[in-house]
């Protein structure tokens, strides 16, 4: 079976592209990458960075009834971003200080530490360094 080497992309539906999308690329400092509407009247922008090796979807649906996101529900529970390091850490948590994006102070757990904060449609999002390979 040929192996699978990395998650391409993440898709996010979202109540308003408007707000969300200068969010993502302000906050998580990603270009935009494409846009299309597609004729169910749905459409999408593409973020991320410029080679394509990171990137996340933000959708809108117009048969989206506009309430928040919840975990709860099935479906997305987070998504969590990797960073290089515990210190890249502190520098996105000042970044997101900056922003005014509420978040967790950052969680220092064996092997890993994690930072979160959520998006304008309530989406968990996490930063996490991995500090130590599991055994």
């Amino acid at each position: 079976m040929p192996e699978i080497t990395a998650i391409n992309h993440v898709s996010i539906t979202v109540t308003d592209l408007e707000r969300s999308l200068p969010w993502y690329i302000e906050v998580l400092e990603l270009g935009k990458l494409l846009d299309q509407t597609l004729s169910d009247g749905s459409s999408y922008v593409l973020i991320g960075k410029p080679d394509f090796s990171m990137c996340i979807g933000l959708h809108i649906h117009p048969t989206n009834s506009g309430e928040r996101f919840s975990e709860a529900r099935t479906g997305l529970d987070h998504v969590s971003f990797l960073v290089p390091s515990r210190a890249d850490l502190d520098h996105w948590q000042e970044h997101l200080r900056e922003f005014g994006v509420p978040h967790s102070p950052i969680s220092d757990q064996p092997g890993y530490s994690v930072l979160v904060f959520r998006d304008p449609d309530n989406v968990q999002l996490e930063l996490m360094a991995v500090l130590a390979a599991p055994n």
